[in-house]
């Protein structure tokens, strides 16, 4: 597959994300992200038992991996909790842009082009139309001005994996197989939050095969397509290709909750298109 279509496979699977995190919202945000990620790594298993050196990875190449997976849904989770959630949310949406800004200083040999911040920007226009007119009609959900201290780790968790996805291209060669490992790791660290942070609860069998879902889709299989795109293909075309996610993900929260069509959501899709097509074309 192209590094196109294997960066779209995972931006299809994060866009059921927020329906499944819905649908889940009852559940501690640690406990389930534990769960997920755990869940996400068993395709990686096998390959194990066949192969001891799937997950053979150098201690620092481990650590990107617990910074990207943990790290990101650590600062988020927080972000969501101690800020108000839709602007929470948009602030996170900033990881594509940084992905592009940031490739010329920390990938040798990048350069930046205006076109990029151009597309860059037509994008992010996008995904804040398609988040925020997601919620028209929506009771303010603004928390204490206390609260706002919350955008610092949603500003974090966005550097984090614009970062984590740039930085896979500097450490030492590693399987994609590996990517269970990472999950595995992040998991286990999100489980023990979970024991120190958050009371426990009991899933019913709905929740478990909801978790199962989640764990094998959005925080599962669309890391190891992720990982394989940004391998092979360029950073900065994968970053705007990455803003299909907030349309992706609110198109399909409408028709989870039969919410109707609004003009901002349709012109946010005409931004972000317009915006990958522009990337994807910049040479």
């Amino acid at each position: 597959m192209s590094p196109t279509l294997l960066a779209l496979a995972a931006i299809a699977l994060w866009a059921t994300l927020a329906s499944l995190g819905t649908a889940l919202s009852h559940l501690p945000p640690f406990l389930l992200t534990g769960l997920a990620l755990i869940i996400g790594s068993i395709p990686s298993w096998p390959l194990v038992l066949r192969d001891r050196n799937a997950w053979r990875v150098p201690p620092r190449t481990l650590a990107l991996g617990i910074y990207g997976l943990f790290g990101f849904h650590f600062l988020l989770f927080i972000a969501l909790r101690h800020a108000p959630p839709v602007e929470a949310n948009l602030v996170n949406y900033l990881w594509p842009l940084f992905m592009v800004v940031l490739a010329p200083v920390l990938l040798p040999g990048m350069s930046l082009r205006p076109l990029h911040v151009v597309a860059a920007l037509l994008g992010f226009a996008g995904a804040a139309i398609a988040i925020l007119g997601a919620r028209e009609g929506a009771a303010s959900t603004s928390g204490a001005a206390g609260q706002y201290w919350g955008f610092l780790p949603a500003l974090g968790s966005a550097f984090i994996w614009a970062s984590y996805s740039l930085w896979t291209k500097r450490v030492a060669a590693f399987p994609t197989s590996a990517i269970g490992l990472f999950g595995l790791v992040s998991g286990v660290l999100s489980l023990a939050c979970h024991a120190l942070l958050e009371a426990s609860v009991v899933l019913t069998a709905k929740d478990w095969l909801l978790v199962a879902l989640c764990g094998l889709g959005p925080l599962g299989a669309a890391f190891f397509v992720w990982d394989m795109a940004l391998k092979r293909g360029d950073a900065r075309q994968i970053g705007i290709l990455s803003y299909i996610t907030p349309l992706g993900s609110t198109a399909l929260l409408l028709a989870v909750t039969g919410r109707p069509l609004t003009w901002s959501i349709a012109l946010a899709a005409g931004l972000i298109i317009s915006a990958a097509v522009m990337g994807t074309r910049t040479r």
